[in-house]
């Protein structure tokens, strides 16, 4: 699968998933790890609570290091371990939005990394797509969600052209659509601003340049 499909999920779930509030001072410590990059550490600290809070950090820990800092032979067997942990915090709490949102992070990376033909055999980005769907489903105004599959859309369509509508549903105008949603519910977070810069640049760069140049200049103006 392109890159570029599942870049945004990296951001996007940090920025919006709130703290939880058991076992609290150890999913802090856990926070702490992550935030000062220690990701492997922060992983094993938040899984041992088997929270939910502490499953999907771990799994988001986890992408993040394989995608940046594991060596190559590690990547797949280290991603398949970020979707397990994303999928036992679904099944402590199958009405989390943020688990769901979690699992499609972990499993867009795998399917980065596991080659074209697997992830279209697999069907990863329909399952990607699907937990975006799901956490929209049970948080329909969080930002978090809608600029995910926003991203998802705009990915699929600069990657498959044409096609993304005929083998995944995806198309230009949910992407837009799901941007300015999640513009409107969250108007302050740069995040939201650069990935509708980016994804209208996927859509079509040539056609979007001045847009994409528009909302990061609005972006820069927001107070840091």
């Amino acid at each position: 699968m392109n890159k570029a499909i599942y870049l945004t999920f990296l951001t996007i779930v940090c920025v919006f998933v709130p703290a939880g509030t058991t076992n609290a001072q150890s999913i802090e410590e856990a926070r702490t790890l992550y935030t000062e990059g220690r990701f492997t550490e922060a992983a094993e600290l938040a899984q041992s609570l088997d929270t939910l809070e502490g499953y999907a950090l771990a799994a988001n820990s986890l992408a993040i290091y394989s995608y940046y800092m594991a060596p190559d032979g590690e990547k797949e067997g280290s991603f398949r371990r970020a979707v397990e942990l994303a999928q036992k915090a679904i099944l402590l709490d199958n009405s989390n939005p943020e688990a769901y949102l979690q699992l499609a992070h972990a499993m867009g990376r795998l399917a980065q990394v596991t080659g074209t033909w697997e992830a279209l055999n697999e069907g990863y980005a329909g399952q990607v797509r699907d937990a975006i769907q799901e956490a929209l489903r049970l948080a329909p105004d969080m930002a978090a969600a809608h600029l995910s599959l926003a991203a998802w859309h705009a990915g699929v369509v600069g990657a498959a052209g044409f096609m993304a509508g005929l083998l995944y549903d995806a198309n230009e105008e949910d992407a837009l659509a799901h941007f300015e949603r999640a513009l409107e519910l969250a108007p302050q977070e740069k995040i939201v601003l650069l990935e509708y810069a980016l994804g209208s640049l996927a859509l079509d760069v040539d056609a979007n340049r001045a847009k994409a140049h528009d909302l990061l200049e609005r972006a820069i103006a927001l107070p840091a």
